[in-house]
């Protein structure tokens, strides 16, 4: 294999793609016989709140698309990103509460996304192959982490089937610029961690149905000073300073949430 070295020589930038990942929560607490028939009820329920957001070319046309056993990985043009954002993930939520509502009795099934953006080659020769690059490790680490799925688990399960986390270049370029359907206080700030992972990147988290409340997590207390890791303390009161509702310029960790956070997704409680 002929490859130029990093760093020594020019070589044509890839296109940049958007990159839409998405995996289930609780996955490989499953009984394995459902393995397989999650791994592909997965792409399907996508697949439909993709037609419903007017996307089924791009769905059905992709430029990569590759399996991870509990969800995918999809690289798609980058001018759908703003119906990625909305109103993908509401239909999204919408087609997961009707599959709930309708097999009663199963493992109700929620769904981890996330969106991210950049440079990503593709194997012209071999449709849907390829689109490796840091883009899409980046996508992966910021579906896998620590803030994800705790907002998940936090989240009622009858109510909450779908967080979505997308990353600061995508959230400045698409909603901050106005392009998508969503005002930039439908999104929370928070700084996405992978335990055991050298990952830490600014993100912003969205929920198309909030619940809650769940416990406020905090990493300062009120003189400065660092609190320990994962501490559990009451809500502060709403104030002047802090009004109840708004949540645009939170910053939440993996183990924290700065500012005091109610579930106050989309201005909501």
């Amino acid at each position: 294999m002929n490859q130029l070295r990093p760093f020594e020589h020019s070589r044509p930038l890839p296109p940049y793609r958007a990159v839409l990942a998405v995996d289930a929560k609780g996955f490989t607490k499953l009984p394995g016989s459902t393995h397989e028939d999650v791994a592909i009820l997965i792409p399907q329920l996508v697949g439909e709140a993709m037609r419903s957001a007017g996307l089924e070319a791009e769905w059905s046309s992709p430029d990569f698309f590759g399996h991870t056993g509990d969800g995918f990985a999809v690289g798609l043009p980058t001018r759908v990103l703003p119906y990625l954002i909305h109103p993908f993930p509401a239909l999204l939520q919408e087609r997961l509460d009707e599959h709930r509502r309708s097999h009663p009795g199963e493992q109700i099934l929620r769904l981890r996304v996330s969106l991210h953006v950049g440079p990503l080659p593709v194997d012209p020769s071999a449709a849907g192959n390829g689109g490796n690059g840091v883009a899409r490790n980046e996508t992966h680490r910021l579906l896998d982490s620590d803030v994800v799925k705790q907002v998940l688990t936090e989240a009622s399960p009858n109510v909450t089937l779908v967080v979505v986390i997308v990353s600061d270049r995508v959230f400045h370029d698409v909603v901050a610029a106005g392009y998508a359907g969503l005002h930039p206080d439908h999104f929370v700030d928070v700084l996405a961690r992978v335990s055991g992972k050298a990952f830490a990147q600014r993100a912003w988290l969205h929920l198309p149905a909030p619940s809650g409340p769940g416990p406020v997590r905090v990493g300062a207390d009120t003189d400065g000073r660092d609190a320990p890791d994962h501490e559990v303390v009451p809500a502060p009161p709403p104030s002047a300073a802090h009004p109840t509702g708004l949540n645009y310029g939170q910053t939440v960790t993996g183990g924290a949430v700065h500012g005091g956070m109610h579930q106050q997704f989309g201005g909501q409680q």
